[in-house]
């Protein structure tokens, strides 16, 4: 079933008619089981037994998820401080969890290295052309309840390919319609990746939005970016707390990526007409959401 496409709560779009794509609602907690469940779906139909991966959370969760309903074996590499509700998550769906370096990227170093040595598929988020396709369905299903295109679409930016499926399938549809990405200032990779029109480095990945925690980009996303994405704006930590909290007020749970889309409306003042926003997940840890609902000034701006 589609998930729901619903009106804003006033107190966050305030006079600008304004929807959220609920891809939180999904069990899961997040979207991703969208890109995971084709692409193990292919790695099984060429014979794979096991998978693994690298995640800071809600990738693993729905690689973890897929390899359950395929009947497949999945690990997951996690960074060390990798968000402990979003590993409870994994651990309950059945993957083996390792938790390896400082940031999602030295995890996936590792987990590289193992299916390597172990001649087993390695999962890289973002690098699978399938995860595209079915992120694209996002749009599908919000094209399709809408039922006119909106005048943008604002998508939260970790490794792009949510922004790159989203944002081909409105290319495809509705080709006016403007497609956002927003990424947090303290990992700005992407957002420099499609600046720069190219694959540029980045020494920092330092957000509390661990869905946007991207040091390293995938260059298939920066391809699909360059043709497909309108603008890219960067957020705050600040704002992104800020975020968090205005959609806990309006009675929504959501994570830290999720709170970015939001986060970016002031920077999107021309813009005239309905504007959809990607709700990617809920899947936060309980103090850092009491923090960003009760001390969003402890952020740095």
């Amino acid at each position: 079933m589609p998930t729901p496409l619903e009106p804003a709560p006033a107190s966050l779009g305030g006079d600008r008619p304004l929807f959220l794509k609920r891809e939180d609602v999904h069990e899961l907690g997040a979207f991703k089981w969208r890109g995971a469940l084709p692409v193990l779906t292919a790695y099984r139909e060429r014979g794979a037994t096991t998978v693994v991966t690298a995640s800071t959370g809600n990738h693993g969760a729905a690689t973890a998820w897929a390899a359950d309903r395929l009947g497949l074996t999945a690990v997951v590499y996690a960074p060390e401080g990798a968000t402990q509700a979003k590993l409870a998550l994994v651990e309950k769906l059945g993957a083996e969890t390792r938790l390896v370096g400082a940031d999602l990227d030295e995890a996936k170093e590792a987990a590289r290295g193992y299916a390597a040595d172990a001649g087993i598929p390695f999962f890289e988020d973002g690098a699978e052309t399938l995860q595209y396709e079915g992120y694209g369905a996002i749009a599908g299903e919000l094209l399709d309840q809408l039922g006119a295109p909106p005048v943008a679409v604002v998508v939260p930016v970790g490794n792009g390919a949510l922004l790159g499926g989203v944002g081909m399938q409105l290319g495809a549809r509705a080709p006016d319609t403007i497609r956002v990405g927003v990424a947090a200032k303290e990992a700005p990779v992407m957002a420099e990746c499609w600046q720069a029109g190219t694959v540029v480095t980045s020494d920092r990945s330092a957000t509390f939005a661990d869905g946007l925690a991207v040091r390293v980009a995938i260059p298939l996303a920066v391809n699909v970016l360059g043709e497909v994405a309108s603008r890219m704006l960067l957020v705050s930590e600040r704002e992104i707390a800020e975020a968090v909290g205005r959609y806990a007020a309006a009675g929504l749970r959501v994570e830290g990526a999720a709170g970015a889309a939001l986060a970016a409306l002031p920077q999107l003042d021309d813009v005239e007409g309905v504007v959809v926003l990607i709700v990617t997940g809920r899947n936060i840890d309980d103090e850092l959401y009491a923090r960003a609902c009760e001390q969003p000034e402890s952020f740095p701006d």
